[in-house]
Protein backbone atom coordinates (compact mmCIF):
# COMPACT_ATOMS: atom_id res chain seq x y z
CA UNK A 1 0.00 0.00 0.00
CA UNK A 2 1.51 3.30 -0.63
CA UNK A 3 2.34 5.84 1.31
CA UNK A 4 2.30 8.90 -0.87
CA UNK A 5 0.44 12.18 -0.20
CA UNK A 6 -1.18 13.80 -2.63
CA UNK A 7 -1.41 17.61 -2.48
CA UNK A 8 -3.87 19.63 -4.61
CA UNK A 9 -3.04 23.11 -5.35
CA UNK A 10 -5.75 26.03 -5.97
CA UNK A 11 -4.16 29.37 -6.09
CA UNK A 12 -6.64 33.01 -6.73
CA UNK A 13 -2.76 34.01 -8.43
CA UNK A 14 -3.58 31.97 -11.37
CA UNK A 15 -7.30 30.79 -13.54
CA UNK A 16 -9.28 29.14 -11.50
CA UNK A 17 -10.05 25.31 -12.98
CA UNK A 18 -13.11 25.28 -15.38
CA UNK A 19 -13.75 21.56 -14.74
CA UNK A 20 -13.92 19.06 -11.68
CA UNK A 21 -9.92 18.99 -11.78
CA UNK A 22 -7.31 20.69 -9.90
CA UNK A 23 -4.52 23.18 -11.14
CA UNK A 24 -1.78 20.98 -10.04
CA UNK A 25 -1.34 18.05 -8.17
CA UNK A 26 1.78 17.23 -6.05
CA UNK A 27 3.21 13.91 -5.55
CA UNK A 28 6.15 12.21 -5.08
CA UNK A 29 8.46 15.13 -5.31
CA UNK A 30 7.27 16.10 -8.48
CA UNK A 31 4.44 18.33 -9.64
CA UNK A 32 2.24 17.97 -12.17
CA UNK A 33 -0.02 20.64 -13.91
CA UNK A 34 -3.36 20.81 -15.47
CA UNK A 35 -3.03 22.84 -19.04
CA UNK A 36 -2.53 26.75 -18.78
CA UNK A 37 -4.64 28.51 -21.00
CA UNK A 38 -3.62 32.40 -22.07
CA UNK A 39 -6.80 33.41 -19.52
CA UNK A 40 -6.88 36.64 -18.03
CA UNK A 41 -6.86 35.77 -14.32
CA UNK A 42 -9.05 38.68 -13.31
CA UNK A 43 -11.85 38.36 -15.68
CA UNK A 44 -11.53 34.42 -16.90
CA UNK A 45 -11.16 35.67 -20.79
CA UNK A 46 -9.03 34.35 -22.87
CA UNK A 47 -6.27 37.32 -23.38
CA UNK A 48 -7.19 39.59 -26.34
CA UNK A 49 -4.20 38.96 -29.42
CA UNK A 50 -3.35 35.90 -31.01
CA UNK A 51 -0.10 33.41 -30.38
CA UNK A 52 2.37 35.53 -28.73
CA UNK A 53 -0.10 37.25 -25.97
CA UNK A 54 -1.48 34.40 -25.08
CA UNK A 55 2.02 31.91 -24.97
CA UNK A 56 3.08 35.01 -22.73
CA UNK A 57 -0.54 34.61 -20.42
CA UNK A 58 -0.11 30.44 -20.61
CA UNK A 59 3.23 30.69 -19.01
CA UNK A 60 2.70 33.29 -16.81
CA UNK A 61 -0.34 31.29 -15.02
CA UNK A 62 1.59 27.98 -15.52
CA UNK A 63 4.34 29.93 -13.20
CA UNK A 64 1.47 30.87 -10.74
CA UNK A 65 0.56 27.74 -10.31
CA UNK A 66 3.98 26.10 -10.11
CA UNK A 67 4.99 29.10 -7.51
CA UNK A 68 1.54 28.18 -5.42
CA UNK A 69 2.53 24.38 -5.28
CA UNK A 70 5.85 25.00 -3.96
CA UNK A 71 7.89 24.85 -7.29
CA UNK A 72 9.03 27.16 -9.93
CA UNK A 73 9.91 27.24 -13.89
CA UNK A 74 13.31 26.49 -13.47
CA UNK A 75 12.51 22.99 -11.82
CA UNK A 76 10.48 22.27 -14.78
CA UNK A 77 11.55 19.04 -16.40
CA UNK A 78 8.78 18.26 -19.10
CA UNK A 79 6.19 20.68 -20.87
CA UNK A 80 3.39 19.88 -22.80
CA UNK A 81 2.43 22.48 -25.71
CA UNK A 82 -0.98 22.12 -27.27
CA UNK A 83 -1.07 23.91 -30.27
CA UNK A 84 -4.38 24.98 -32.62
CA UNK A 85 -2.07 25.71 -35.79
CA UNK A 86 1.66 24.01 -35.88
CA UNK A 87 2.50 26.84 -38.16
CA UNK A 88 2.66 29.57 -34.94
CA UNK A 89 5.43 27.03 -33.31
CA UNK A 90 8.35 29.33 -34.07
CA UNK A 91 6.44 32.26 -32.66
CA UNK A 92 5.23 30.60 -29.32
CA UNK A 93 8.86 29.28 -29.55
CA UNK A 94 10.27 32.49 -29.52
CA UNK A 95 8.07 33.80 -26.08
CA UNK A 96 8.87 30.24 -24.53
CA UNK A 97 12.63 30.17 -24.80
CA UNK A 98 12.52 33.80 -23.43
CA UNK A 99 10.68 32.97 -20.54
CA UNK A 100 12.38 29.67 -19.83
CA UNK A 101 15.91 31.47 -20.20
CA UNK A 102 18.50 29.10 -19.51
CA UNK A 103 16.25 26.08 -18.77
CA UNK A 104 15.69 23.84 -20.59
CA UNK A 105 13.01 21.01 -19.84
CA UNK A 106 12.30 18.51 -22.27
CA UNK A 107 9.08 19.46 -23.97
CA UNK A 108 6.53 18.12 -26.59
CA UNK A 109 4.84 20.33 -29.12
CA UNK A 110 1.52 18.88 -31.21
CA UNK A 111 -1.41 20.33 -32.99
CA UNK A 112 -4.70 19.64 -31.58
CA UNK A 113 -8.23 19.93 -33.39
CA UNK A 114 -9.47 21.98 -30.86
CA UNK A 115 -8.59 24.04 -27.50
CA UNK A 116 -11.15 24.39 -24.37
CA UNK A 117 -12.40 28.06 -25.03
CA UNK A 118 -10.76 28.47 -28.68
CA UNK A 119 -7.68 28.97 -27.57
CA UNK A 120 -4.73 28.71 -29.81
CA UNK A 121 -2.39 27.65 -27.11
CA UNK A 122 -2.36 25.61 -23.99
CA UNK A 123 0.83 24.56 -22.01
CA UNK A 124 1.01 21.56 -19.18
CA UNK A 125 3.95 20.76 -17.13
CA UNK A 126 6.23 17.87 -14.43
CA UNK A 127 8.35 19.86 -12.11
CA UNK A 128 10.74 18.77 -9.22
CA UNK A 129 9.39 20.75 -5.69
Amino acid sequence: MSTSVLKHTATDTAPKAIGPYSQAVVANGFCYTAGSLGFDVKTMEIVDGGIVEQTKQSLKNLKAVLEASGSSLDKVVKTTVFLKDMNDFAKMNEVYAEVFGSARPARSAVEVARLPRDAVVEIEAVALV
